[in-house]
């Protein structure tokens, strides 16, 4: 096939919505967790497609089952089930505190499904009074109307008319500001085990048993929300697994399909006979395709070699980043958990997480931001050492260039 024009930053300024404004970077091939674009020029992937690519770029296992399914079959209605969704959904139910698994394209959806059973239980169990949401500020849940008003994050929601109502935001690892809500007429507690977008923040032991035991006490659902932190990303399979807490309802997305679009929510079998026939659906949820690969990717993070490696992997990234800080300065502290890591900029280059992402792009090392003050990483948790190594070599000069300038 042919173009008769040429593929380039501007053709996307022709043709897409503009709601996005891309890098003038156009990769066009990939191995594991280094990139090439148009020029060949050589990238290390610190960002991963923003905690999706697990297991980097290309890798063996989920390329193999991509063969080997689209020879098989591509796409089922729900009229009928099918091989490799039952397959996954034996797999996470094996794996976690769930019992039964609905499965979507994206963590939106899977959010979505999840505050619908959650309000749809309610009403069921409770009645219709029942249907307040508490979530927290600078959480994100996903782009739908629903999950982007959940989220606590007003500029993401505002403009759009009337928002779905009864949904009310705490301050995360402010347990208090979760009392003065909470009531039994809530029907849910939506958070993330981890604030991601809302700049790489850890709850507090006190906290996350707290909102557990608030939610017990007033007969609501606790939803974690382990779209970014899930499927290995923090060190374990899950992240509710390190915290001493088990939530009702647990939605996951991103890492599952390993670069495939694929998401799932996880619940009880007690919760989800609430979602009966007709309930809720979706088009290519549960397709075999997507599910064949996700099926690859869980079993091969959900070893003790990957899981383990992460933390390992984590402290290179640590020690390297605390050096870089050492002679620049630029960093007030290095936080987050596993490999989901955020640089957080001293006063001195305050809104500036940006400048960083361009520079290091600039070295040839793909990054994150998470808010105008943090550079997060994201990277493969099978990333060569050496490319942590190099990759944070790239980093380093890159920081060194945004001081002298």
């Amino acid at each position: 096939m042919t173009n008769h024009f040429p593929v380039n930053r501007e053709l996307f300024d022709d043709v897409m919505v503009p709601n996005y404004a891309p890098s003038t970077v156009i990769p066009v091939r990939a191995q594991g967790s280094r990139v090439w674009d148009q020029q060949d020029k050589e990238y290390i992937d610190f960002a991963g497609g923003i905690a999706v690519n697990c297991l980097g770029h290309c890798h063996p296992a989920l390329v193999g089952a991509l063969k080997d399914q689209a020879d098989k079959i591509w796409h089922l209605s729900n009229v009928m089930t099918n091989e490799p969704a039952l397959r996954l959904a034996k797999k996470l139910v094996d794996s976690t505190f769930a019992d039964k698994v609905y499965f979507a394209n994206s963590g939106a959806e899977s959010n979505e499904a999840a505050f619908k059973l959650a309000r749809r239980w309610a009403l069921d169990v409770h009645g219709a009074d029942k249907s307040q949401i508490i979530a927290f500020k600078q959480g994100f849940h996903g782009r739908t109307f629903f999950t982007v008003t959940v989220g606590g994050q007003v500029a993401y929601s505002d403009g759009f008319g009337p928002k779905p109502g009864d949904i009310a935001h705490a301050e995360y690892n402010n347990l208090d500001s979760v009392k003065a809500l909470i009531s039994d007429k809530t029907c849910a507690v939506v958070m993330e085990p981890l604030q991601g977008e809302g700049g790489i923040i850890s709850p507090t032991e006190d906290f996350i048993k707290g909102v557990r035991e608030l939610c017990n006490q007033h007969n609501a659902l606790l939803v974690f929300d382990e779209v970014q932190t899930g499927v290995g990303r923090l060190g374990h399979l899950y992240a509710y697994m390190d915290l001493g807490v088990t939530p009702d309802i647990l939605t996951t997305a991103k890492a599952l399909g390993g670069g495939f679009p694929i998401g799932a929510m996880l619940t009880t079998t007690e919760i989800a006979k609430h979602l009966k026939i007709g309930t809720h659906g979706s088009t290519y949820g549960g397709n075999p395709l997507a599910c064949a690969v996700a099926e690859a990717a869980f079993d091969t993070v959900n070893t003790p070699e990957v899981l383990n490696g992460v933390q390992e992997k984590a402290a290179l990234y640590i020690a390297g980043l605390n050096a870089i800080n050492e002679k620049h300065n630029v960093f007030s502290e290095i936080r987050g958990k596993g490999l989901l890591i955020g640089a957080v900029l001293t006063s001195d280059y305050q809104g500036r997480a940006k400048d960083f992402l361009n520079a290091a792009m600039a070295e040839g090392l793909m990054a994150l931001v998470a808010g105008a003050n943090i550079v997060r990483f994201a990277p493969s948790l099978v990333i060569p050492n050496e490319d942590i190594a190099e990759g944070l070599q790239r980093f380093e000069k890159a920081v060194a260039k945004l001081v002298a300038a």
